[in-house]
């Protein structure tokens, strides 16, 4: 099983992203653009994890966002991966109104070490992705197109456990499947 936890933005905030997204799609043919239900701000990707450990993982995972209280997000300004100079990845920030987002993605960091389910080893960065270029672009005019829109800030209140089944999306684009939810402190 391929799995990542996550925070997904609510329809009013993908709503309102979208409304500012999609007329630059048609002006950007070099980049294949992410479909609205793969959007989501990653907090641990797990790669592949055996099925016999998702029970552990589950329980960990709920664990660690229960003893983490809820945070209030915004999706703010624009960015590129590994560098605006030969960018792979266009993507909006994460700004965070209230609570510790990177407490809560390194207590589900650890959670997931803890039950046999390493996450990769990136540093975390929270942001959303877009899309992906098909070659290493120099990425400045897009970043600008993007970087001034500020989304409506929400209540995050629970994580998700999803898994990744690729090529099996539109376009054969991953489709995200939600396993499990995961309460955040009450």
């Amino acid at each position: 099983m391929r799995l990542f936890v996550a925070v997904v933005p609510p329809d009013d905030v993908l709503d309102d992203l979208e409304e500012h997204v999609e007329p630059r799609r048609e002006a950007g043919p070099e980049i294949r653009w992410t479909d609205r239900h793969q959007w989501h701000v990653t907090l641990a990707f797990l790669g592949a994890v055996p099925e016999a450990r998702l029970d552990d993982l589950t329980e960990a995972l709920a664990r660690s966002a229960a003893r983490r209280d809820p945070l209030v997000l915004q999706l703010a300004g624009a960015g590129a991966f590994p560098n605006p100079y030969a960018a792979r990845v266009l993507w909006t920030g994460v700004d965070v109104v209230r609570g510790d987002l990177g407490a809560v993605a390194g207590g589900i960091r650890r959670a997931s070490t803890s039950a046999g389910a390493t996450p990769d080893g990136t540093r975390f960065h929270p942001h959303l992705t877009l899309g992906r270029f098909h070659h290493p672009t120099e990425a400045t005019r897009w970043i600008r197109s993007l970087d001034a829109w500020e989304g409506p800030a929400w209540r995050v209140d629970h994580l998700v456990l999803v898994e990744s089944h690729l090529g099996e999306g539109r376009g054969r684009r991953p489709r995200y499947e939600v396993l499990a939810e995961l309460p955040l402190r009450a």
